[in-house]
């Protein structure tokens, strides 16, 4: 077993960037993940974890040679042993978003065995980069008081000054008396209204385990039947979101694209690569309110036909609502796994926007085996996403177009989407 680093300074010179907000550096035959820097700059790094094998992670805490791509740190939260907030918060938008092409490349190229340029683009919106958040999730420490979790930490700092969204979001938070454990969801919606909604901390069971609040956890609480409670502190708690000229109310609790450019962004895309003609049907899976399903059914028209599968209730009636108007439009409440096979088939086109875990063999194996000529693929990471992409191409298709999105700008985090064709 090596010497354990933890805590040591070290002299690096970093490499290229890795997937999950660092850059890659090595020192005596060790990979070091750091936090922090930038490729090609050398830097003091302190360890923060090592628990031994062939890497450990660190921090950079003193620029020694800095790169030209460096700028003041945006969030001033988030530096070393700070929030986890925003990884590239020291970085120009240009170099985030080379690094982040870097790092879908990569994965791709050893995930799919698929080469692959990647160019980054902007959503609209995106400004400076600070601002584009639509809603947050805080999470509240042993005395009431909201924050951001520290980084691979259940610490919490409550400092609330990440930049990602105006500073509106959080007036009177800190203020509020909150219960030790929970979180707090903040909406800024489509209509301009906050919501700000605490949810209860969650169950323990016998194991002593507790499901975070991410989208696919959130999503298999709500097909258990036993969703964590609410309280509506601001606002209705139902924020108003809109896509062209289609306006949604869903729960402020509920999945919708964090960034205020993506729900558009994403629709045109969806609907220009499903290429979807009068008549023909569709699958729409891990549908959410049905904002893809929205434009399928729109070129399908009355006579074609669209099945959205969301395990989500209260997103299939909040769907069901705002899409009361096309008939041709069948909500599904349950996971897609299990429903997939009671689905109107043979589905000419599918869109998947499965949660950060990606889609996975089985579903993959069955929209193959439905027959289904052209696949959009969504995904939020790049690892499951160039898996997933192996999957459909042993299954035959073939990567037609591909392009991804900074929809996460001073973070780590990059959207793709993929259409494949048989």
């Amino acid at each position: 077993m090596s010497e354990n680093w933890s805590d040591r300074h070290l002299e690096l010179r970093l490499g290229n960037p890795g997937h999950g907000g660092f850059v890659v550096a090595r020192h005596e035959g060790r990979v070091v993940f750091v936090r922090h820097g930038l490729p090609g700059e050398r830097v003091i790094a302190l360890v923060t974890e090592d628990r031994g094998g062939s890497y450990c992670r660190a921090d950079a805490i003193e620029i020694l040679d800095a790169s030209p791509e460096r700028v003041p740190p945006v969030c001033s939260v988030s530096g070393p042993g700070g929030a986890g907030c925003c990884d590239f918060s020291h970085a120009s938008l240009h170099v985030q978003r080379d690094m982040k092409a870097q790092v879908v490349s990569e994965q791709l190229a050893r995930l799919a065995r698929l080469p692959r340029d990647v160019d980054v683009e902007e959503l609209p919106g995106t400004g400076d980069g600070t601002g584009w958040r639509t809603r947050v999730r805080l999470a509240v420490d042993p005395d009431g008081r909201p924050g951001y979790h520290r980084h691979r930490s259940s610490g919490i700092v409550t400092d609330l000054a990440c930049p990602q969204i105006d500073s509106a979001a959080y007036d009177g938070v800190s203020e509020h008396d909150w219960k030790p454990g929970s979180e707090v969801q903040i909406v800024l919606d489509g209509a301009g209204e906050r919501h700000v909604v605490e949810i209860a901390p969650p169950k323990v069971s016998r194991t002593g385990r507790t499901s975070p609040g991410r989208r696919g956890a959130m999503a298999r609480r709500a097909a258990s039947g036993a969703p964590r409670a609410e309280r509506v502190v601001v606002g209705s708690g139902r924020p108003v979101e809109r896509v062209r000229d289609r306006e949604w109310a869903l729960a402020a609790t509920g999945f919708w694209q964090a960034h205020r450019g993506a729900a558009e962004t994403y629709s045109a895309v969806v609907a220009e690569w499903a290429g979807m003609s009068a008549g023909e049907t569709a699958w729409d899976l891990y549908g959410g309110v049905g904002v893809f399903a929205a434009a399928l059914a729109g070129d399908a028209g009355p006579s074609g036909h669209v099945d959205s599968v969301e395990s989500s209730r209260q997103a299939v009636s909040d769907g069901k609502a705002a899409l009361s108007d096309l008939p041709q439009v069948r909500f599904h409440a349950d996971r897609v796994e299990r429903a997939i096979a009671g689905l109107a088939s043979p589905p000419r086109v599918v869109v998947l926007d499965p949660p950060r875990a990606g889609a996975g063999r089985d579903v993959i194996d069955a929209v193959a085996a439905a027959g289904a000529e052209r696949v959009v693929h969504v995904g939020c990471d790049p690892a499951s996403f160039a898996r997933d992409i192996g999957l459909y191409l042993a299954q035959g298709y073939h990567v037609d177009e591909l392009r991804a999105f900074d929809a996460f700008p001073l973070t780590h985090h990059v959207e793709c989407i993929a259409l494949l064709t048989r």
